[in-house]
């Protein structure tokens, strides 16, 4: 069961993801699941996350991305407290997330799954 504010996923850039799979496959014995040119995932491997190819903005550090059942509130919460919203609520397959930097300035993200999901 995901909870709200709890880590739900990693993203890492993956710039040549054949390689990328290839290499964590052999190190690791990790299983990858491609959706399209640009993205692969895994899950089960002590923590679930994937491998995106750079695109215009996005960051080349891992992204933590935490989990919300309303996501609404959570980016609420997330500004009083003082957080700075690097891009607002966003759609992509499977839901709709967002991402902040924390006073610190390490940069996360949060979802939330498509209704019905």
């Amino acid at each position: 069961m995901r909870e709200d504010g709890k880590i739900d996923y990693i993203e890492w850039p993956g710039g040549d993801l054949p390689a990328t799979k290839a290499f964590y496959s052999a190190a690791f014995g990790w299983r990858f699941t491609d959706y399209g040119p640009d993205y692969v995932a895994f899950e089960g491997e002590g923590a679930d996350g994937g491998f995106a190819k750079p695109q215009d903005g996005s960051s080349d550090r891992p992204l933590v991305i935490l989990y919300a059942h309303d996501l609404e509130a959570m980016l609420d919460k997330v500004v009083a407290a003082g957080g700075t919203i690097t891009a607002p609520i966003f759609g992509f397959p499977g839901g709709r997330r967002f991402h902040f930097t924390d006073p610190s300035g390490n940069e996360l993200g949060v979802w939330s799954a498509a209704a019905g999901a």
